[in-house]
């Protein structure tokens, strides 16, 4: 796998691209926590507990306001799995796939362990961030796909029946690898994908977001990033439900002022992979902010988590950390985890070789993201 080389960072590039990275992480954060409230409750049930409009702020989940699922943690892994593609690159290894996957692997350990494993020598700096350790309702694929060391492969996916967003939810970080071109992002979440959830709508659903989000990172506009992931699609066997779900979210658009009623149209009731990416799109396309955008995404019979993580990935990374819900920030779990993670991942991608090389690396940042 190649990369295309990377447009030179101005300071002004630099900034914009870190509060998107910010945004998108931040964001999916925020949704998820949102989602996490309404998880397991209809829509009427959620509008006799909060009013005609359902579910309009955080409420408890877990034990406190503001907790996440395991869509955002898994997708902290991922970055993390992604700043070691980087950081490996320089020993001559290279292969992302492999570096995510070890990623979700110790993921994988925080399900199993009380804590941080001190003895292992590649757990770097997340894998000891103790709040990551709780058990926040992971697909059942995803537990069961990272329950060895085997590497899922478009070949041989693992759970080849596998359709729901689990997968989807923990995709929205390979859009943020702006220096590379679209088709190269697709493949990398498609295949990422494939090692967990082998139903092709779910793995071509996680290469769309990645795409969309991609693109907004990139400065175009949600459709113009959607047309665009149609584009990658459309060469792959078993995309059709992918594009026409996308192509539905457009459309619905057109139909009028936006409610739970669209949202229930686009199959947000299902826990299908490419309706859960088709009502994230509709909410980012109709939202007029980044709070009635989320707002829209929960409120549904289906998997509320799942839809605002991924609502929240494409208006944060559309507008950028500033543009969240100052309110919903303050109370999110985790919240410097993250912040310091979107800040790594923006320092490597901007100041990689500043910070590592083959003859020689700043000690601090392989403490953090060590090549073993």
């Amino acid at each position: 796998m190649t990369t295309t080389a990377a447009a030179v960072w101005g300071r002004t590039e630099q900034q914009d691209f870190r509060a998107r990275v910010r945004g998108a992480l931040l964001g999916a954060a925020i949704g998820d926590a949102l989602g996490a409230g309404a998880a397991g409750r209809t829509l009427a049930a959620l509008r006799e507990a909060h009013g005609p409009e359902g579910l309009a702020d955080l409420v408890p989940a877990y034990g406190r306001r503001g907790a996440v699922t395991a869509a955002t943690q898994m997708s902290l892994f991922t970055v993390d799995g992604l700043i070691r593609a980087q950081v490996r690159r320089d020993s001559g290894v290279w292969h992302p796939p492999t570096d995510v996957h070890r990623a979700h692997l110790r993921w994988a350990a925080t399900q199993r362990e009380w804590g941080p494993d001190e003895r292992r020598p590649d757990l770097g700096w997340l894998a000891r961030e103790e709040w990551l350790y709780a058990r926040r309702d992971p697909a059942r694929a995803c537990l069961s796909g990272l329950g060895d060391d085997v590497l899922g492969t478009l070949d041989r996916p693992k759970n080849p029946e596998a359709a729901d967003s689990g997968a989807l939810v923990r995709s929205a970080p390979f859009g943020l690898l702006v220096g590379w071109e679209p088709q190269l992002v697709c493949q990398l979440a498609v295949e990422c994908a494939a090692q967990t959830h082998g139903a092709p709508a779910a793995y071509l659903s996680a290469g769309a977001l990645a795409v969309v989000v991609h693109g907004l990172a990139r400065g175009d506009s949600v459709e113009g990033a959607v047309r665009t992931a149609q584009s990658q699609l459309a060469p792959r066997p078993g995309h059709e439900p992918v594009t026409e779900a996308l192509t539905a979210a457009l459309a619905a658009v057109r139909e009028g002022a936006p409610d739970a009623g669209r949202i229930t149209a686009l199959g947000a009731a299902e826990d299908r992979a490419e309706a859960q990416l088709a009502t994230a799109v509709y909410c980012a396309l109709v939202a007029e902010d980044v709070r009635h955008g989320l707002r829209l995404a929960v409120n549904h019979d289906g998997p509320s988590a799942a839809t605002g993580t991924l609502a929240g990935a494409l208006l944060g990374a559309l507008h950028g950390e500033t543009a969240l819900p100052p309110a919903w920030l303050v109370e999110l779990e985790g919240r410097a985890t993250v912040l310091a993670l979107a800040d790594d991942f923006a320092l490597e991608m901007t100041q990689g070789p500043a910070l590592h090389g083959p003859a020689a690396a700043a000690p601090g940042w392989l403490a953090r993201y060590p090549r073993a």
